[in-house]
């Protein structure tokens, strides 16, 4: 960022709009406004617009355009592959779930709620990176599952998951298989028949298309009960008129994000190695890595700042824009659930910072903003 506004480190909060992805927006903003059902030459144009989008985001993913259901964002989704798998599995109290101990909200909420409805809903731990066991999972599922919801990379720490090794547990056991790729979608090539999951999901404004639009992955074959009822839409999985310029968004961002890769991923990494060099050589010790230091999306960097309150850390800092890993209330600091999870000590969680690089990151801004934490932290100035 520029001027006065702050370093961004907090792209996995959000992205911002790529300039070409704006550009290929702005028609259906302005002139292309059809409604995608219209018989006429204005819905024919939308209607080919948002198809266009669909393959597009195939291809990414190396899908059938017919198993991507366009949703309202990476929550809708994630919502639909939970509920919608319970919902059509009959009674409630005969379907069970299982998640791990550092899923999204997107993911615990949903199962919460199907919880009080009567559903069997299992947590599985993780180990001391933020990673699952698949030996866990299972343990979980042998006496049989409806579904098993695995994020592919955490929102906070990074850590990707075995989710290969669980989907060949699940194909044996029969359960369908979810994973959030909120995060790692656009940074990581993702193919879905390698991964082999039966439902992922992915959210726009993580990849630098718009806010407010997302996709589902639906695998052929795995029945959904709708969230949303109405007309056909969607092959009948999610009814409601198509938002065609944020699909056309979200289509040119995942081009974007197909023929970037996997040369996108190598600069965010160096990015983000860069990074924590810096905060090492400044702080030593007293700066600790949170999360798989191998295994982890190339643009997160999850630390822990010793002897100091994440929060207040930030305050001191406003030189950047990044997420703190602890929350402050009523003048005490709590670590995030998934430190805890993970096991990480109270006096070190409430430390953590998430700082996560992206596309338009430069080296200076990483060092700068290096340098800003470490002064901020009582560090060695660089």
């Amino acid at each position: 960022m520029k001027g006065m506004e702050p370093i961004y480190f907090d792209c996995n909060a959000t992205t911002p709009i790529d300039p070409a992805v704006l550009e290929a927006m702005l028609p259906y903003l302005r002139q292309h406004y059809g409604n995608p059902s219209s018989a006429h030459a204005l819905g024919k144009t939308a209607h080919d617009a948002v198809e266009r989008a669909r393959r597009q985001v195939a291809e990414l993913l190396n899908a059938q355009p017919d198993e991507i259901v366009f949703t309202g964002g990476g929550s809708e989704a994630s919502n639909l592959a939970i509920k919608g798998v319970a919902f059509s599995g009959g009674r409630m109290e005969n379907v069970h779930v299982v998640v791990s101990a550092v899923e999204h909200p997107a993911t615990t909420q949903p199962c919460h709620f199907l919880k009080r409805l009567g559903c069997r809903v299992t947590v599985v731990p993780v180990d001391g990176y933020g990673c699952v066991d698949p030996d866990a999972v299972g343990k979980a599922i042998a006496g049989g599952a409806a579904l098993v919801s695995i994020m592919h990379s955490n929102n906070e720490i990074g850590t990707l998951q075995p989710i290969q090794e669980i989907a060949a547990l699940t194909r044996a056991k029969g359960a369908l298989l979810h994973t959030d790729a909120a995060q790692s979608t656009g940074k990581l090539a993702l193919d879905v028949n390698d991964l082999g999951v039966d439902l992922l999901t992915v959210a726009g404004h993580k990849l630098y298309a718009p806010k407010g639009v997302g996709v589902l992955y639906v695998r052929r074959g795995v029945r959904l009960e709708p969230l949303v009822h109405g007309a056909g839409h969607e092959g009948g999985r999610r009814a409601g008129t198509e938002n065609v310029p944020y699909l056309v968004g979200l289509g040119a961002a995942c081009e974007i994000a197909r023929r970037s890769l996997p040369e996108a991923a190598r600069r965010l990494k160096q990015l983000c190695d860069r990074l924590w060099e810096r905060l090492r050589a400044g702080l030593g010790d007293r700066v600790r890595l949170n999360g798989h230091p191998e295994k982890r999306l190339p643009n997160t960097l999850n630390v822990s700042f010793v002897g100091c309150i994440g929060a207040e850390l930030l305050a001191r800092t406003p030189e950047i824009a990044a997420s703190t890993g602890s929350a402050c209330h009523e003048g005490k600091a709590t670590q995030s659930p998934v430190l805890s999870a993970m096991g990480v000590p109270p006096a070190v969680g409430c430390g953590a910072l998430r700082l996560t690089v992206g596309r338009f990151t430069t080296e200076d801004e990483v060092d700068r903003g290096a340098a800003a934490l470490i002064r901020s932290a009582g560090g060695r100035p660089m």
